[in-house]
């Protein structure tokens, strides 16, 4: 299997021996990371993958939005951490990064937000990089960047917070778009059921989100629980009449596709 957006360090505040059991589950993985000690760790558990020829790990490295409302985050270090992976090649992606305007404390950051946003676009831009996007109320934040947006070699949108109609309007508009599902469409949400049901099999990815979209009963989300997000979203596909209706096919093309996003 494979998640597109998953965090491993964060992991490791609610189970041991994370590593093993990603290698155990054959999963490969794109892990996010917002400070350096982060992203070193992921680092060398990518290093150790590749050396092991194991499931890999690819480096993703933003500021989350969420950050713009922490007075004490150093706002230009993190920048200038990003800017320095870039120029060294150590990263596979920018993210997550993007807009988080759940509640009155983001929405007084929109601004930080927006300048964080356009940080990271332009490292994406000038590197050539994927980018990772956190959109929770913001969806409406992310259309007027479209022009640049499909200039990157590839768009994610983690856990797809859109409809399906927004999903259908970024691909007609030229952004190279992938939707990724977690958790969510095993718990009734509405607008992440109807648009995996639907939206072309090559642009929809899997994730976890690990540790933090559990699910029903559960204290964190983690590699396990890809197999049950797959076959739900194999399930959706066959009512609707979709392509790859089944788990194992939709296996396949959602691996092809994460590949297809983050191997360089």
């Amino acid at each position: 299997m494979t998640d597109a957006h998953c965090h491993p360090w964060d992991l490791l505040d609610y189970e041991k021996g994370v590593e093993e059991k990603r290698r155990e589950t054959g999963t490969a993985a794109a892990a996010s990371a917002w400070n350096r000690e982060q992203f070193e760790y992921h680092e060398n558990l990518a290093k150790k993958a590749r050396e092991d020829a194991a499931p890999p790990l690819f480096r993703c490295f933003a500021l989350h939005p969420q950050l713009s409302v922490e007075k004490s985050f150093p706002l230009p270090r993190g920048i200038e951490l990003l800017y320095s992976l870039a120029v060294e090649s150590r990263l596979d992606a920018v993210g997550e990064t993007g807009f988080d305007l759940y509640d009155k404390k983001f929405k007084a950051a929109e601004s930080i937000q927006d300048e964080m946003f356009i940080s990271h676009l332009d490292v994406a831009l000038h590197w050539d990089l994927p980018m990772i996007l956190h959109l929770r109320r913001a969806m409406h934040k992310i259309f007027p960047s479209t022009r640049q947006l499909k200039k990157l070699p590839a768009v994610v949108f983690h856990s797809w917070p859109g409809t399906r109609e927004d999903a259908e309007a970024m691909l007609k508009k030229g952004i190279n778009a992938y939707f990724s599902f977690g958790t969510a469409v095993l718990k009734n949400h509405k607008e992440a059921i109807a648009s995996a049901a639907v939206l072309p099999a090559d642009n929809i990815l899997l994730e976890t989100d690990a540790p933090y979209q559990p699910l029903k009963g559960k204290e964190f989300s983690t590699w396990q629980d890809l197999r049950q997000i797959c076959s739900c979203i194999a399930d959706l596909r066959k009512k609707a009449g979709s392509p790859c209706a089944s788990t194992e096919e939709l296996e396949a093309q959602t691996t092809e596709n994460f590949y297809r996003v983050f191997e360089r």
